[in-house]
């Protein structure tokens, strides 16, 4: 379980979230990386490939120091990634024809290792309340932390969506991390009984509402999905 607001908290989150994802990367045949994966329009392949430059952000994050003070943190810092935003149509063109580059799903696989390797190894050796710069804002480290940590988890669930032979599942401290930023965009903890995975699925639009869950939450309900 995330256990909050410490950076020794958050750089639990990203490694747990970092482990289990490696993990079915490393596992994945070259044939299970042409199946479709969570996200629409990508398979696992372009997904790792995007998972790649996430991680590639983390760590040019972590070597790019800036003045405070924040502007985002963990939670808002995903108030910008709406579902249907203008960029999205570019992004899965762009993520597509870059995964497309790589000959065999080998030399993806060892690309996204040797850098989620590399964002952990710096995270690890950065003081949590340190300020960065990234995508425009300004986070603490700590908080950056827990954006990779969220991306990671989330993903990991598109990643063997549709993917049977893989039972891996995120590991719970990642998961919990997403349930803490999803409370927090929602201003509340979310008052339907929902497994953390599935209220990271139903919450950024990846499982929809029924009738029933849009009773409990009320006026929330229109909000959905928090982040996509």
């Amino acid at each position: 379980m995330f256990t909050g607001e410490t950076g020794h908290g958050a750089l639990s989150a990203l490694k747990g979230a970092y482990r289990a994802f490696a993990g079915v990367v490393t596992s994945l045949s070259e044939e299970e990386s042409w199946l479709p994966s969570g996200c629409a329009g990508w398979a696992v392949r372009d997904l790792v490939f995007h998972c790649v430059a996430d991680a590639q952000r983390g760590l040019v994050a972590l070597h790019t120091p800036a003045d405070g003070p924040a502007d985002r943190d963990g939670v808002t810092y995903w108030a910008d990634w709406r579902p249907g935003a203008a960029d999205a149509a570019n992004e899965r063109r762009y993520i597509r024809v870059g995964a497309s580059m790589f000959l065999d799903f080998e030399q993806l696989r060892e690309l996204y290792l040797a850098t989620a390797a590399a964002a952990v190894t710096a995270a690890e050796r950065s003081d949590s309340q340190q300020f960065v710069s990234t995508q425009g804002h300004v986070l603490t480290v700590g908080d950056l932390m827990k954006t990779l940590a969220v991306e990671a988890t989330i993903h990991h669930l598109d990643l063997v969506a549709h993917l049977p032979a893989v039972v891996s599942r995120p590991e719970a401290v990642g998961l919990g991390c997403v349930r803490v930023t999803l409370d927090g965009l929602l201003g509340r903890p979310v008052p339907v009984h929902w497994s953390d995975e599935h209220y990271a699925l139903a919450a950024t639009g990846r499982l929809p509402l029924t009738a029933a869950e849009k009773h409990r939450l009320g006026t929330d309900a229109d909000r959905f999905p928090l982040f996509g």
